[in-house]
């Protein structure tokens, strides 16, 4: 990022979107507060926007009310989309022409938590490298299957910058602070938070298999693996009790042992989460859910849906009160 005139604060801009998550966007500004306070100097100066001024819900319920309406603000050269549940169905024309405004005069421009959502829509992440939070990364990529979407925690490419969620922003924030003004402040601001490891930007974002389902076993770890990674075309029980060297009947005393269920019941219930994510993330039709969920027919699917959530489908559908900039 360009550097600001000597001695002149780094601006960044910070455009709430309602429902945006509180603790990426805390993530995003303390490390540029902190920074000022371990240096005693005004490294960083920072303001709040939203598309009419208005104040701003947070997925928590808590309101904030912006410095200033988008409207009001001229060049500026670093701002910061947060967004985070429902993204997806944010459509305010002025927020996605202001963003395209901005990056034509050049602003640094950055998301974070499901913020790439509004980047996408505004098209300014076609030729960009981009990432999403984990529970949104499928959904994105149904709706953007043009874009070049990584799970990295982080990415940084030419003037676009994203983060996948609350942590990751924070090891976004001290990468930035790094480059900046140098490693050592960046890692005495991360000393602040308690925060004794900087993290690679490639490590997954979630959670591995064996902490995640408190598991050790090798091969069924590899078994629920390939079932996580064969949703839309699921694996028979022959295949993966072949894969791991195992017999059909060992791989279902091995979930009955350390999952209390069977590999089919574990299998179903991940192909239905999988499309609780597609349902309430992309507009996607119900039937194409189903076919990316790997069900043959769209009765099956509803009937399974049904069992596991008590409810339809279609009632993921369901229209809710909606903001500004939420259509209705």
């Amino acid at each position: 990022m360009a550097p600001p005139p000597t001695g002149a604060p780094r601006k960044f801009g910070y455009l709430l979107v309602p429902y945006f998550s509180m603790m990426s966007f805390t993530s995003a500004i303390e490390p540029l507060r902190i920074a000022n306070q371990v240096t005693g100097r005004a490294l960083y100066e920072w303001l709040l926007f939203s598309a009419d001024g208005g104040p701003v819900v947070a997925s928590n319920g808590i309101s904030f009310v912006p410095d200033t309406p988008i409207a009001r603000v001229g060049r500026f050269p670093t701002v910061i989309v947060c967004a985070g549940s429902r993204v997806q169905d944010y459509k305010d024309k002025r927020a996605f022409s202001w963003l395209r405004q901005l990056a034509r005069h050049g602003t640094h421009i950055g998301s974070i938590c499901t913020g790439s959502y509004v980047l996408a829509e505004a098209g300014l992440l076609d030729g960009y490298r981009c990432t999403i939070h984990w529970e949104n990364l499928s959904g994105f990529q149904e709706e953007f299957p043009h874009l070049d979407v990584t799970s990295k925690l982080f990415e940084f490419d030419r003037d676009r910058f994203t983060s996948s969620g609350a942590s990751a922003t924070l090891e976004m924030m001290l990468h930035l602070i790094a480059e900046q003004h140098g490693h050592d402040l960046s890692a005495a601001v991360a000393e602040q938070f308690i925060h004794t490891r900087f993290a690679d930007p490639d490590r997954p974002q979630r959670m591995p298999l064996r902490q995640r389902l408190r598991i050790s076993h090798p091969k069924l770890i590899d078994v629920i693996a390939q079932m996580e990674d064969n949703l839309e075309e699921p694996l028979s029980r022959e295949e993966l009790a072949a894969s791991v060297g195992l017999s059909t009947r060992q791989v279902e005393r091995l979930f009955k042992k350390y999952l209390g269920r069977t590999p089919a019941r574990h299998y179903l219930e991940l192909r239905l989460k999988r499309a609780q994510m597609l349902l309430t993330q992309t507009s996607m039709p119900i039937l194409d859910v189903s076919i990316a969920c790997g069900f043959v027919s769209a009765s099956h699917f509803s009937k399974c849906y049904r069992e596991m959530f008590d409810r339809p489908p279609r009632a993921e559908r369901a229209p809710a009160p909606r903001p500004e900039g939420y259509p209705g």
